[in-house]
C-alpha cells in the first residue's frame, strides 16, 4: 500500500495528528499484512491516482494476479453465478490458463486449459484468448504463434477447461497487406439477431499488432473479413495513442456498441481507453476522458497498462487489465461504480 500524502484533498493535512494518526494505522494495517478490505468489509477496495479519469479507480489490491506465476497477461473474464472465470495468457507454460474467484479480486490456483500443440506449426505458443459461452458450450478463440508469425485458431469446450481443437490449421490467417504477418488479440460477440460471431482481432506486426479489423461467422470456423478493414486505427493528434491501438473488446450495451482498446504512445508506453460506436464497425466517438487507464508512476504498471477486459456486475463495472514494469508483467482490476460510462 503506497503512502502517499499528496493524494489527500490538502496535502498537508496528513501531518495535523488526527490525520497523522489515521495515516499511521493505515501504515500499520500494510506492513502486518492486513488489507482494508477485513478492517473495512469493503468487497472491492479502491484506490484513486494519476492513473484513472473518467469515473474509474484502481484496485488497491492490485496486482490481482502474478507473482510467483510469471508472466501473466491478456485475459478473458466470464462471471457465471457467483463464481468469475479468468482465462489468462501464463507466458511461462506458453499457455492459456484458467482461474477462478468470487470477488475477482483473490484468484484460485491455475490449471492449464489449451497449450502448445507440437503436431502443427503456428501453435508453439498459446496466448491472448476470448470464451464465449453459449448453450451448446464454451467457445474459444486464441492466438498462436511460431516462426515469428501469429494466427488465430478455434476450439470447443463442455466445461470450459478440457478444449478440443477445432482443426490443425488456423480460422484466421494474416492475408491483407494491413495485417502484415499478424493476426492475435480476438474478441467475439454472438450476435443472436443475425445468428453470426462477430470478431474484433488486432493485426499488423509480431511484437505489438497496430490496428483492430473485423470479420464475421456463422459456425466459428470460416470468417469472412471486412473488405474496408481496419474498422479501427491510431490516432495521431492524441500522443497517447499515436503509434497503435490493439487489442480490444467490444460489447453491446443499448444502442451502442463500446471498445476498451490499448492505445500506445510508443514501443515500451501504452495505456486504455474507450470508443463507442453504433454498429461496431465506423463512427468510433473516443471516451472525453480518454486515456481511462494510464501507469502509476514507481507503482507495479510503472510503463504500461495492457489489454482491458469489462464485465458489468451488479451495479458496477470490473476491468482487468496487464500492468507491465520493466520486464515483470501483471493482472490488475480497475472499477467504474454505474452502467453509465460518461459519453
Amino acid at each position: 500500500m503506497a503512502c502517499n500524502p499528496s493524494s489527500l484533498p490538502n496535502p498537508t493535512a496528513w501531518r495535523r495528528p488526527r490525520c497523522q494518526a489515521a495515516w499511521m494505522f493505515v501504515r500499520y494495517l500494510a506492513i502486518a499484512g492486513i488489507g482494508l478490505t477485513s478492517v473495512l468489509g469493503q468487497a472491492t477496495p479502491e484506490k484513486s491516482g494519476a492513473g484513472t479519469r473518467g469515473g474509474w479507480l484502481k484496485s488497491a489490491a492490485n496486482p490481482v494476479l502474478g507473482g510467483a506465476l510469471g508472466t501473466c497477461f491478456d485475459v478473458a473474464v466470464l462471471k457465471e453465478g457467483d463464481t468469475y472465470r479468468m482465462w489468462f495468457s501464463w507466458r511461462p507454460k506458453q499457455s492459456v490458463a484458467l482461474v477462478e474467484s468470487a470477488d475477482g479480486i483473490h484468484w484460485g490456483e491455475p490449471q492449464v486449459a489449451l497449450g502448445p500443440n507440437p503436431e502443427s506449426d503456428w501453435e508453439a505458443e498459446i496466448n491472448r484468448p476470448v470464451v464465449v459461452r453459449r448453450p451448446d458450450g464454451y467457445h474459444l478463440w486464441y492466438t498462436g504463434q511460431a516462426r515469428g508469425r501469429s494466427w488465430i485458431g478455434y476450439a470447443t469446450s463442455q466445461d470450459g477447461k478440457s478444449w478440443t481443437r477445432a482443426g490443425k490449421q488456423p480460422v484466421l490467417s494474416p492475408d491483407q497487406a494491413w495485417e502484415k504477418g499478424a493476426v492475435m488479440c480476438p474478441h467475439v460477440e454472438w450476435d443472436q439477431t443475425t445468428r453470426l460471431f462477430r470478431m474484433w482481432y488486432s493485426g499488423g506486426e509480431q511484437i505489438e499488432p497496430d490496428a483492430i479489423g473485423y470479420a464475421t461467422n456463422p459456425d466459428g470456423k470460416t470468417w469472412t473479413k471486412l473488405s474496408a478493414n481496419p474498422v479501427f486505427r491510431a490516432n495521431p493528434a492524441n500522443a497517447w495513442e499515436q503509434h497503435k491501438v490493439t487489442a480490444c473488446q467490444v460489447l453491446r450495451r443499448g444502442d451502442w456498441y463500446y471498445m476498451f482498446y490499448i492505445g500506445f504512445q510508443d514501443g515500451d508506453h501504452a495505456r486504455i481507453g474507450l470508443a463507442r460506436s453504433r454498429d461496431g464497425i465506423g463512427g468510433w466517438e473516443r471516451h472525453p476522458a480518454n486515456p481511462i487507464i494510464s501507469p502509476d508512476p514507481g507503482q507495479w504498471d510503472h510503463d504500461a497498462c495492457y489489454k482491458p477486459f469489462a464485465v458489468f456486475d451488479n451495479d458496477r463495472w470490473y476491468l482487468w487489465f496487464n500492468g507491465r514494469r520493466d520486464s515483470v508483467e501483471q493482472i490488475g482490476l480497475a472499477t467504474h461504480a454505474g452502467e453509465d460510462l460518461g459519453f
